[in-house]
């Protein structure tokens, strides 16, 4: 990030490797060019900013991947100028019943975009589209709540937060506790006292 007292920036610089991810990520094999140094795009700065602040204080490597993936894919999909165009998501929410069900069953696992887009023919991008169209929410959100709520069962089998949280594919108890916090409203400590008191 750089600034003065009159304005700041972030930025990213992408390698040669880290382009060449970001396409295939989108579906496709070159590089757009832009026609224009500014755009005034504020859902786009927000994705962006989203994206950086995320990389400064998450450590969810699904999360960093989904918001470059969205980042960019809107970026190029907006705004880039090129023969080929960023392949969108497909309009049949069929297309996911194999994605849910990967993701029902391996909840706990370290679950990538890639494998989950791959089970159904999709990029990336195109597998984030998909979720946004079809649930209204991003693969990360979703599978969060379906950790959230394998983490509820092992809480009320009597299994200690820690346990729970790895069990149910949380990084760590940390992990747990703010999602936890955030969609319920207490800890899970809390949730586990007011279910004994």
């Amino acid at each position: 990030m750089g600034g003065s007292e009159r304005w700041r920036y972030r930025s990213f610089y992408l390698g040669e490797p880290g382009i060449k991810d970001v396409l295939t990520s989108l579906g496709i094999d070159r590089p757009l060019y832009f026609t224009s140094n500014v755009f005034h795009d504020q859902d786009l700065v927000t994705r962006f900013l989203e994206f950086h602040r995320a990389l400064d204080g998450e450590q969810d490597r699904l999360l960093h991947r989904e918001l470059l993936v969205r980042s960019f894919g809107a970026l190029f999909q907006r705004h880039g100028q090129a023969e080929q165009h960023v392949p969108g998501a497909p309009a049949d929410a069929r297309v996911l019943a194999p994605v849910l069900e990967l993701m029902r069953d391996c909840y706990a696992e370290r679950l990538t975009l890639e494998q989950m887009g791959a089970v159904a023919n999709l990029t990336p991008f195109q597998l984030i589209g998909a979720f946004n169209r079809s649930i209204g929410l991003t693969p990360h959100t979703y599978l969060t709540q379906l950790r959230l709520r394998a983490a509820i069962r092992r809480l009320q089998a009597g299994r200690s937060v820690v346990d729970a949280a790895l069990a149910s594919g949380f990084y760590d108890q940390s992990a747990l506790n703010k999602h936890f916090k955030r969609t319920f409203g207490m800890t899970p400590l809390q949730y586990v006292h007011a279910r004994t008191s």
